[in-house]
């Protein structure tokens, strides 16, 4: 079989990585294949998540953060191939396979790669919940993240009429390979996000105006 080729549609070859890539260069990567802040917002979300879940394990923070922040890199360039086209790119790159992996098996239903390290299951299960949590912001009247409570989020789960494009079977699903019990899962990428959350658009109406 031959290497995977790299996407070089819209300007010149990137650089390739011959080690881990810095945070910066996800960064970028993220950026020139992501126009949408919305789904910007939402990487930088899962990768806040990612981020307190590291240091929870003892894990290593930056290689855990640059998995979260370009999970969904390859969505708006191509949502029909997600996420093996990035994958793949990320792969011809010379990108680390801890990271290819990782974000093939954060879809599993479109790789047909499951979540098996600790990394891949952290990521599959940080994924989903972010979007329940942006959402139950955003119907919010002050539109703040910080008096959003779990109690709260608790009954948004339950109405299936919210938030439709959020999976909760897949909420469920991961909080178990995680091995962390829903609601405190829950409750902890808040926290996560809510220490983010001047970037990740979520303080509220008055910090947005000002």
């Amino acid at each position: 079989m031959s290497p995977p080729e790299l996407d070089t549609a819209g300007g010149a070859p990137p650089a390739v990585y011959l080690s881990m890539p810095t945070y910066d260069e996800a960064l970028e990567l993220m950026h020139a294949w992501t126009p949408s802040e919305s789904l910007r917002r939402h990487m930088y979300a899962v990768e806040a998540a990612m981020r307190a879940y590291a240091r929870r394990f003892g894990e290593g923070e930056e290689t855990w953060a640059i998995a979260g922040l370009i999970h969904d890199f390859d969505w708006e360039k191509h949502p029909e191939t997600h996420p093996n086209k990035g994958a793949d790119h990320l792969e011809a790159l010379g990108w680390p396979a801890e990271i290819v992996r990782a974000v093939r098996a954060h879809a599993p239903e479109r790789s047909g790669v499951e979540p098996e390290t600790l990394m891949e299951r952290a990521l599959y299960a940080c994924d989903e919940i972010t979007g329940l949590i942006t959402a139950a912001v955003y119907v919010r009247p002050d539109r703040s993240i910080h008096t959003l409570t779990v109690k709260s989020l608790k009954k948004k789960f339950k109405d299936k009429s919210f938030a439709r494009g959020v999976d909760r079977e897949m909420v469920k699903r991961g909080a178990e390979l995680l091995g962390v019990e829903l609601w405190e899962h829950v409750g902890f990428v808040l926290e996560a996000m809510q220490a983010d959350a001047e970037r990740l658009g979520l303080a509220g109406a008055a910090s947005a105006q000002g």
